[in-house]
């Protein structure tokens, strides 16, 4: 099949196809931007695959980068643009249900994408726009349907990720799982614990932002995959709430963990995150934002709780709000949030050093509470941000506790 115009994603690569050509080797679009040119959807990198072996590749273009040589990998840098150039190849068994033992270069395209993962991740496309379509994924794609290239037990042995991939596949396209391929991972889910967490995270989060979550979510749990992630063995029945949750594609990974943490009730939030692998700065982030979404759940904001919370977190707890049955006003928040007086401490207009010369006390306890009294009370209207209310208030409360 010949496709229409080929957008520019693929046109700016047209040159460097040209060139391992002119080299006499054969060279192909193949993988996920050529299924996304044909769904219609935005085209994120594109890949080329070619008979060329690694060190051709790299005699033909002056800029190149090993990124994964050993499996046939080179960056190669052309145009403004970087491209992964990646050998035919064919792999041998996968002893840890991760990688291969060792992996092959050939010189024909059909011996690659038969080791793909699905039929529909299995195509290639030369440079004018021809489909070369070996295992049906065209179909596949026409009928929203994830199939498994041969054998899908086989291909989930070679790589027990590729069984969340399916899942996350089905949440990102609003597709469904075939029969046989479903059948596989409810056979094969117990291979994930060979998998490691953070190779898991990347899949759940997106898994989680799909246009669909409920059609990735509900086969999670439903074949077993769920025991084999952090922290989630016994969690069925919150997880089956939280693939109910109505509300839009969740936009960011702050607000994933953010629900997450919610629905499942997470009591020690950083220690779960840490568990999945999370930056220690998302694990910061969520642990605020949740307190923050417990209050604003029975409560409207307070001025203490949007300084506490901060402009991101507002933002992302207003978000969580329509995930939660509740109206969400992030612009609202923020406006009020824009009219405290104070963002932080460092806002008060009097530092600890005034208030111990004005005071003429030494630095302890007492001095962390009169800061935090007049914080509150700055928040609050009850002082104006002024160093001579802020000293006149503090040297006054000193002397009633004479």
């Amino acid at each position: 099949m010949m496709t229409g115009q080929l957008p520019d994603e693929f046109l700016h690569a047209v040159p460097v196809i040209e060139q391992i050509e002119d080299a006499g080797f054969s060279a192909y679009f193949v993988g996920g931007s050529v299924r996304d040119f044909l769904l219609g959807a935005k085209i994120h990198d594109v890949d080329i695959a070619t008979s060329a072996f690694p060190e051709e590749i790299k005699k033909i273009f002056p800029r190149t980068v090993d990124v994964g040589i050993e499996h046939g990998t080179v960056l190669v840098l052309s145009g403004g643009y970087q491209y992964e150039i990646t050998t035919f190849r064919t792999e041998s068994a996968y002893q840890d249900f991760r990688r291969p033992d060792s992996v092959t270069f050939v010189r024909t395209l059909a011996e690659d994408l038969k080791r793909r993962d699905f039929t529909m991740n299995a195509l290639a496309m030369t440079k004018e726009g021809q489909i070369i379509d070996l295992f049906n994924g065209m179909q596949a794609i026409s009928d929203k349907r994830i199939e498994a290239v041969g054998n899908a037990g086989e291909r989930f042995h070679e790589d027990a990720l590729r069984m969340l991939r399916g899942l996350r596949f089905a949440s990102q396209l609003d597709f469904t799982l075939s029969e046989s391929t479903l059948s596989a991972i409810y056979e094969h889910h117990k291979l994930l614990e060979k998998i490691s967490v953070e190779r898991i995270n990347v899949e759940f989060v997106k898994m989680m932002q799909g246009i669909n979550r409920h059609a990735g979510l509900l086969p999670f749990i439903a074949s077993g995959c769920y025991r084999y992630c952090p922290d989630l063995a016994d969690k069925s029945v919150q997880l089956l709430t939280l693939a109910g949750m109505q509300g839009p594609p969740i936009d960011s990974e702050e607000l994933v963990w953010l629900l997450v943490c919610h629905v499942l009730e997470v009591k020690e939030v950083k220690q779960f995150l840490r568990h999945w692998k999370t930056s220690n700065k998302m694990m910061q982030q969520v642990d605020q934002a949740l307190s923050a979404l417990q209050f604003r759940l029975a409560n409207d904001w307070t001025n203490s709780w949007l300084y506490r919370s901060g402009a991101d977190n507002i933002t992302l707890v207003e978000s969580a709000l329509t995930y939660c049955g509740k109206t969400g006003d992030a612009a609202g928040a923020l406006s009020r949030y824009a009219a405290l007086p104070i963002k932080k401490v460092q806002d008060l207009a009097v530092a600890g050093s005034d208030i111990m010369s004005a005071t003429g006390k030494r630095g302890g306890p007492w001095l962390g509470k009169c800061i935090k009294e007049l914080e509150q009370r700055v928040l609050t209207f009850q002082l104006e941000n002024t160093y001579d209310a802020l000293i006149d208030y503090a040297t006054t409360r000193m002397e009633g506790e004479k």
